[in-house]
């Protein structure tokens, strides 16, 4: 009894007998290229799989930001290319420290780098973002139904991490070892830190006037070696805005 399969293995393909007719009735016309890859539009293409990508971060993104930080983007040429290299490997992209008087922006460029890196649709979009005082209320005894320390692995894994307003929560033994632990933790993973500050990076003169006095020379040191600094200067923005209203 003959094999079904070896008669379907044997039989020429629909493609195949067409082919054949083809050249039959048309001896003179010789097939073309047959282009079957998938369009940027289409399933299978790498273009379309990354728009995929990038819609799913941008909603994420868009449900941990305040709405008033709805409309960020990043501008300055330091924190565009920081957020690229986050979005090509998050390991390479190191911390970001943006520091300035009040009202400067650097709150609207921090969140609009997020957003950048969303937009170049990564395979692994996860952020936090938090006021530093908001940070530390989570991190006290009662402040989180999951406990403390569940929340300060939270922190220190989440592979997107956005610590608004770093210096002004009120500096305790327990401020300084939560901040400690973050941000070694960070390092040690080579994961990426994003940092806003009202202090100077180091030219204050009292105790946590400025950000080295603030963090401490262990932090401070880490910083140094892996974070690209940017300075805002000018006049509080808020006011301005205020002012024309």
């Amino acid at each position: 009894m003959t094999d079904p399969q070896s008669l379907a293995e044997n039989r020429p393909s629909m493609l195949a007998r067409l082919m054949a007719g083809i050249a039959q009735h048309a001896p003179g016309i010789e097939p073309g290229p047959v282009d079957d890859q998938p369009t940027p539009d289409e399933p299978g293409h790498p273009e379309y799989h990354r728009r995929q990508r990038a819609e799913f971060a941008l909603t994420r993104w868009q449900t941990a930001v305040p709405y008033r930080y709805r409309q960020a983007t990043a501008t300055h040429p330091d924190i565009t290319a920081w957020a690229d290299r986050a979005a090509t490997d998050i390991r390479d992209a190191g911390f970001l420290v943006l520091h300035g008087s009040i009202g400067t922006g650097k709150t609207h460029q921090a969140y609009g780098a997020l957003r950048r890196i969303a937009e170049a649709g990564p395979r692994n979009f996860q952020m936090i973002a938090t006021t530093a005082p908001d940070l530390y209320g989570l991190l006290r005894p009662g402040g989180s139904d999951k406990g403390s320390e569940h929340e300060l692995k939270r922190l220190c894994r989440i592979p997107l991490l956005l610590l608004d307003d770093l210096g002004t929560e009120k500096l305790s033994e327990f401020t300084e070892e939560a901040t400690y632990r973050i941000v070694n933790h960070r390092y040690n993973e080579s994961l990426p830190l994003l940092i806003t500050t009202n202090l100077p990076v180091r030219t204050g003169t009292g105790p946590g006037s400025d950000l080295v006095t603030r963090l401490g020379d262990r932090l401070a040191s880490r910083l140094a070696q892996t974070a690209t600094t940017v300075s805002f200067d000018g006049p509080d923005l808020r006011r301005g805005l205020r002012s024309v209203s």
